[in-house]
């Protein structure tokens, strides 16, 4: 078993508790309040603040030039997520002023702060775990979605959420992330792999609580 699929197992309740969170339902459903929507949207464009630090801790941190380019191109894939943010922007009314004056919600703070605490204290596999937790979860859900309900993709609102999560290209990113945290951890120690294990449950569990966050637009 390599590392990515003793991960998975690791945090297979986890992942698959997103599945039939209210707020993932309501997106593959059309059904999501839009105000709810327009909580998440923001808190995530605040999130994608800081895991893009978490993305340029890893490229100061990669111990070959491969891995150094890996995390810095990721950067890329983020931009296409600000994108898909900036048309639903636009739409819900949001402006520069809300994304300036807004704070972080108590739960996307402690979330952001732990991996940054990973990326700092970490190396090149701690922080993949870290990251993979976020990128991996949302390729599969937007999948998930479409595989309960294939319209979900052509939603007039929604639809362009799940297509991009679900997109060959968002994979592709993903797949370099999973192939390189094999790649690093092949001779890990038991210690390392259960490190690794916790770094990946937690911020699984993070995951879980940024949607309960945007399904009750809480705050603190």
């Amino acid at each position: 078993m390599n590392t990515t699929a003793y991960l998975l197992a690791a945090s297979a309740e986890i992942w698959k508790a997103y599945y039939r969170h209210p707020f993932v339902l309501g997106i593959q459903n059309g059904t999501l309040d839009k105000e709810r929507f327009r909580f998440y949207l923001i808190q995530d464009d605040l999130y994608l603040e800081e895991y893009a630090k978490t993305f340029a801790l890893g490229a100061a941190k990669a111990e070959s030039l491969s891995s150094a380019l890996l995390f810095s191109d990721y950067l890329a894939a983020i931009n296409r997520e600000r994108a898909v943010h900036g048309g639903y922007f636009e739409a819900l009314s949001v402006c520069e002023e809300d994304l300036r004056t807004t704070p972080r919600a108590l739960d996307n703070l402690s979330y952001t702060s732990y991996m940054l605490r990973v990326g700092y204290e970490g190396g090149e596999a701690e922080i993949l775990a870290a990251i993979l937790s976020c990128a991996y979860s949302y390729e599969l859900i937007a999948k998930h979605m479409l595989s309960e309900r294939p319209e979900a993709g052509s939603d007039p609102f929604y639809g362009a959420w799940v297509r991009e999560y679900a997109s060959a290209a968002y994979a592709a990113e993903n797949e370099k992330l999973i192939l390189a945290l094999n790649a690093v951890t092949e001779s890990a120690s038991p210690a390392e792999m259960q490190r690794l294990r916790d770094i990946f449950v937690n911020c699984s569990r993070y995951e879980l609580a940024f949607w309960d966050m945007a399904w009750q637009q809480k705050k603190d």
